[in-house]
């Protein structure tokens, strides 16, 4: 078993090196730390502090100034505009079905036709029907002179009656027989009517004015009356109607012009950016949606140029009215607080001021200020969030400028006269390093040196 014969003083004596070491370097941490925590508040305090004259205080008086962007307030006519979702719908939809029975002998459209009124569509074979009319008019014919024939005898029984040559009773049952035979005349009448009427609907014609969708039927079918799928559908593509809905607050505005002035209606396509057609407003329905609290409203256009489509979705823009002479300001110049709404306006001295005002209608870029601002006013649109009351800000026009350039301390006066590189206290309001001849750059004769920098 060995023994350590090392004395206690030496075994420990590495541990209490290791401890003064570390003792040493805290403290001179804590040395440089401390330096410089003085050389930044002298500096500081020599440039007017943080947010002073000369100071990094956010866009202050003598600070660096914030870019911004500036609208000037301006007077216009602002529409009072409702934007809604809305889908075309035709003014007319007719699926058109034949309404005699028969064999189609032609047609005559092509898929996708414009067609007008009274157009012929298809054909159903008229024989049947032509020979129908000539069995109605052989009766109308027989009856007809079966007629005139009673009338001639009841004329002379009335002669002879009147010569007291024959009973009255053979006189009035000619008379009857006349009625009789006037009845059967007037049926017979009738008869060629339909017969002629039947004859017509061989050829099947468009009921209204519009666009041919694609062909049901072909050459040689045989289609009933009132066939389902018919013979082809027709929509009205001009005029069409768009529907929407409303909020039901907005609904007595609209209806207080309606009837009594033309509410115009634009139809934007999906992006807001391009006007498909421009109509007037029609009619609002009768009751409100209650799941959604909106009401439906239709309007109508022109679609003269066929930029509406059966069943597509636009955005339709209502203008109830407009405002004369409003003062507007862009949209992005209205910011909120918890007092209301405030503008950024920029004083002639480049410098802002918080501005309470009163908006009124608005657009989707621009705000009516109805209290708070005049026309000509400027405002700041962009850069604002780092604004406070008195900053200073730069245009996107403007010469950029340091710190201090607007009223730092000093006045370009006093420079460091040595003979290499000095520190010039003047125009910069933080202070620059400079190139120095010996003569000060402000042209002044104080002599400034330089303070020794405490060692860490």
């Amino acid at each position: 078993m060995m023994i350590d014969s090392t004395p206690p003083a030496s075994r420990t004596s590495p541990r209490r090196r290791t401890r003064i070491i570390g003792g040493v370097i805290a403290v001179a941490v804590l040395a440089g730390v401390g330096g410089l925590s003085w050389v930044l508040l002298h500096n500081a305090k020599d440039s007017g502090g943080p947010g002073g004259p000369g100071g990094f205080g956010g866009g202050r008086r003598g600070g660096p100034a914030s870019t911004v962007a500036v609208a000037a307030a301006t007077s216009t006519d602002l529409p009072i505009i409702i934007d809604a979702l809305g889908a075309v719908k035709p003014a007319a939809t007719v699926t058109v079905r034949p309404q005699v029975s028969g064999v189609i002998t032609e047609v005559l459209f092509r898929e996708g036709q414009i067609v007008k009124r009274g157009q012929p569509l298809a054909q159903i074979d008229p024989r049947p029907f032509k020979m129908a009319l000539l069995q109605a008019q052989g009766n109308l014919t027989r009856d007809e002179a079966q007629l005139a024939s009673a009338k001639l005898t009841l004329s002379r029984y009335q002669t002879l009656l009147s010569q007291d040559s024959i009973a009255r009773q053979e006189v009035d049952t000619q008379a009857a027989t006349v009625k009789q035979l006037e009845g059967v005349v007037m049926t017979d009448r009738a008869a060629v009517g339909t017969a002629q009427i039947n004859l017509g609907y061989t050829r099947i014609v468009a009921p209204v004015a519009g666009r041919v969708g694609l062909r049901v039927t072909d050459v040689g079918n045989y289609i009933g009356a009132g066939d389902t799928n018919g013979v082809a559908v027709v929509t009205t593509l001009s005029p069409i109607d768009v529907e929407f809905t409303v909020p039901q607050d907005d609904v007595p505005r609209i209806a207080a012009r309606q009837g009594r002035a033309n509410v115009p209606v634009a139809a934007l396509d999906r992006t807001r950016t391009q006007t498909l057609d421009t109509g007037a407003f029609s009619t609002l329905d009768n009751v409100v949606d209650a799941g959604t609290g909106t009401v439906k409203a239709k309007a109508r256009f022109p679609n003269a140029s066929g930029a509406l489509f059966p069943s597509q979705f636009v955005n339709v823009r209502m203008t109830l009215d407009t405002i004369k002479g409003a003062i507007v300001v862009p949209a992005t110049a209205v910011r909120q607080s918890a007092n209301g709404p405030f503008v950024w306006l920029l004083n002639d001295d480049h410098t802002v001021s918080k501005t309470p005002v009163k908006t009124g209608q608005a657009t989707g870029v621009q705000v009516q200020i109805t209290d708070g601002l005049k026309v000509g006013d400027k405002v700041i649109t962009e850069g604002g969030d780092r604004l406070r009351d008195g900053s200073r800000v730069q245009l996107p026009g403007d010469k950029p400028q340091g710190p201090g350039q607007w009223g730092g301390k000093g006045g370009g006066k006093g420079g460091h006269r040595q003979h290499g590189q000095g520190h010039g206290q003047g125009a910069q309001g933080q202070g620059g390093q400079g190139q120095a001849d010996g003569q000060g750059q402000g042209g002044g004769e104080n002599r400034r040196h330089r303070q020794p920098q405490p060692q860490g």
